[in-house]
């Protein structure tokens, strides 16, 4: 399997080794940068984007809010972008938003449509229009600009639908360096059936978007029992096999080895937590997707050293 960047194909890598495996960063490993400086191409970078994804109420606005006010106290410049038709209140400034092209109050009145099926008839109305609205909105940016969408919650949008999928192709074509956020709330990972039900969706999204993709665990600051937490940011696969056998009925044991098999394949185990009362928390995890999208990266890869934030 390969992912396209700046036109170039490389290989999917896991943890940056070279062998066709889907790349999750996970914390402490840059090396996925220095695998992309290694392949850059002469084609000029216009700008850099995250794209924020994860399940409804996994909290994507309140760290898309809490990464401004972060990048605003240390002076560095990001821009916010709102791709949710049916979003009402924003606790950061809104750069570009959608409800300007469409809003699923407009379309569920005139169409008589439901809130779902809104919200999908918004999301390929935007993808009709990539080489108008969205074009004429990115030229507004200069290069090097930071872009941050902020998308809706379907699941859909990124597991099987192409329209986000042809939205980073289009950020692309625009030569923009693109990484996937994938946010998971901390609090839905109650046992393992759940967690590996987390890892499904996310390797979902991965392997529709084919972009470098960063797994967090989000409202960490909202958790209580953090140590059954930290079981789940790297756990042994033969750890996760015995409790899904010890919670199911034996007829599961082949499906169950064969889901752990996946996700230990494809290194999927590792998320970054983000609490939000640290902010070392949003500094580490903005660095690692720094070095995923090679910010401020021109001339060399320069990773810079942080320590992992405790989870306690």
């Amino acid at each position: 399997m390969t992912v396209k960047f700046h036109h170039q194909l490389l290989p999917l890598c896991s943890h940056g080794q070279i062998g066709g495996k889907i790349m999750f960063l996970s914390g402490g490993n840059a090396l996925w940068a220095s695998l992309m400086w290694k392949a850059k191409e002469t084609v000029p970078i216009m700008g850099y984007a995250q794209l924020v994804i994860g399940p409804a109420g996994s909290g994507k606005s309140t760290y898309c809010s809490s990464l401004h006010q972060h990048c605003e106290t240390v002076g560095r410049s990001i821009h916010i972008v709102n791709l949710d038709p049916a979003a009402e209140n924003f606790d950061y400034p809104v750069a570009m938003d959608i409800r300007e092209l469409i809003s699923l109050e407009d379309v569920m009145e005139e169409l008589g449509l439901g809130p779902n099926g809104g919200l999908m008839y918004c999301m390929e109305h935007l993808e009709e229009n990539l080489d108008d609205w969205l074009t004429e909105e990115l030229d507004n940016y200069m290069d090097d600009d930071y872009l941050v969408f902020d998308c809706p919650g379907q699941i859909e949008l990124f597991s099987h639908v192409p329209v986000l999928k042809n939205f980073v192709e289009h950020l692309k074509r625009k030569n923009f360096n693109v990484c996937v956020v994938y946010l998971l709330d901390s609090q839905f990972i109650t046992d393992v059936t759940k967690f590996i039900s987390g890892c499904m969706s996310s390797l979902s999204a991965m392997v529709q978007l084919e972009l470098p993709h960063v797994n967090i665990l989000s409202k960490m600051d909202l958790v209580t029992n953090k140590r059954h937490i930290k079981n789940y940011l790297n756990p042994e696969p033969r750890t996760l096999l015995a409790e899904l056998n010890q919670r199911m009925a034996p007829q599961f044991e082949k499906l169950n080895k064969s889901l752990v098999e996946l996700v230990d394949q494809y290194s999927m185990v590792s998320f970054l937590p983000l609490d939000l009362r640290k902010e070392s928390s949003i500094e580490y995890i903005l660095s690692q997707i720094d070095n995923c999208i090679q910010y401020g990266e021109d001339a060399d890869v320069k990773v810079k050293d942080f320590n992992e934030p405790d989870d306690d």
